[in-house]
């Protein structure tokens, strides 16, 4: 009887280890080379060390077990809760190197998991998107998977923060929901967001155009506005997300964290006596006046790429949090 315990203790432990390895060593060495982290890397920056627990690690979707077929470690996708800075939030990572983080059944179904338990703890969501779409093997039943997400989108919306990542090639269902989201990270060269792809769009309507110009970080953050914030690279895109968590309170029923900057209230800033000019004509900086009056000289600006005649974003005022949204027409 020992023996078997042994034995069953063991194989659970291979299987772990099968679900956390992902699609293979070649294929994370081939993320690696476009610039990529892992699935499970990315949730091990955005988190306190040692915060990770993992949710439904060897969850496999119904339709991969049929005709025997072989099933995917973790159907794609990590899911579980960790901590940022001490506050709890819940995670699920699309995972490119297994079936290309496509959506199937059993992954909506962890996702959906992990957003249940967000809304029911009252706690942030946090979705790192690296997916090609919809897992066209499932047919139906991947197309109804994410009609579960959009409306768990929509029902947590304006009770508890949503944040997505675009941290790949996402077409399809993969970016309907992140664009339904509080606030969106995109990162420049490598994250893509569009409805259907280049090669779709020449088919239909003949022109030529690159993944970069029809949903590059760029475009999204200056054009359309469905991205808040670009990075050049997934670390500082993650380091983002951690200083956004900072300024955001966990549900709508909590306020905003206190954070102490030790910024003295009587502090003076000379530079203010002389930022507005005489001459009412004359422009100024008004970058300048938010980041003298902020504690700490900290602001976090949202959309800084969009709409350039303001400029909006949160700061600190007396260890409080402050949105601040001031027009800018004539920036010097």
């Amino acid at each position: 009887m020992v023996d078997i315990k042994h034995s069953n203790i063991l194989e659970l432990y291979e299987l772990r280890d099968h679900a956390f390895s992902g699609g293979g060593e070649k294929r994370i060495e081939l993320q690696h080379q476009r610039g990529k982290l892992t699935a499970r890397e990315r949730l091990l920056l955005l988190l306190d060390d040692g915060s990770f627990e993992v949710i439904a690690s060897r969850k496999v979707g119904r339709g991969e077990m049929e005709g025997g077929k072989k099933s995917h470690p973790g159907d794609g996708v990590i899911t579980g809760h960790g901590a940022i800075n001490g506050r709890e939030v819940f995670v699920f990572s699309q995972d490119f190197t297994v079936v290309g983080g496509s959506l199937g059944e059993g992954h909506s179904q962890k996702i959906c998991k992990v957003m249940d338990l967000a809304l029911q703890v009252g706690s942030p969501i946090i979705g790192i998107n690296d997916s090609g779409g919809a897992r066209i093997q499932e047919g139906v039943d991947a197309l109804a998977a994410y009609g579960e997400i959009f409306h768990r989108n929509v029902y947590a919306s304006g009770v508890i923060p949503q944040i997505s990542c675009i941290m790949g090639p996402c077409a399809g269902g993969a970016v309907y929901s992140p664009s339904m989201t509080d606030f969106v990270f995109m990162v420049e060269q490598t994250s893509h967001m569009f409805v259907t792809g280049p090669n779709v769009v020449k088919t239909v309507i003949h022109k030529d155009i690159s993944a970069e110009e029809l949903g590059g970080a760029e475009v999204h953050a200056s054009k359309s506005g469905v991205a808040q914030f670009i990075y050049p690279n997934d670390i500082l895109c993650l380091r983002g997300v951690r200083q956004l968590i900072n300024y955001l309170p966990s549900n709508s029923k909590q306020k905003a964290p206190l954070l102490d900057l030790n910024d003295p209230p009587e502090r003076t800033d000379p530079t203010l006596d002389y930022l507005v000019p005489p001459n009412p004509n004359q422009s100024y900086d008004m970058n300048v006046l938010i980041y003298s009056i902020l504690d700490g000289a900290e602001f976090l600006e949202i959309e800084s790429l969009f709409a350039n005649n303001i400029i909006c974003g949160f700061g600190r005022l007396g260890g409080c949090l402050l949105y601040t949204s001031d027009a800018a027409d004539d920036l010097a």
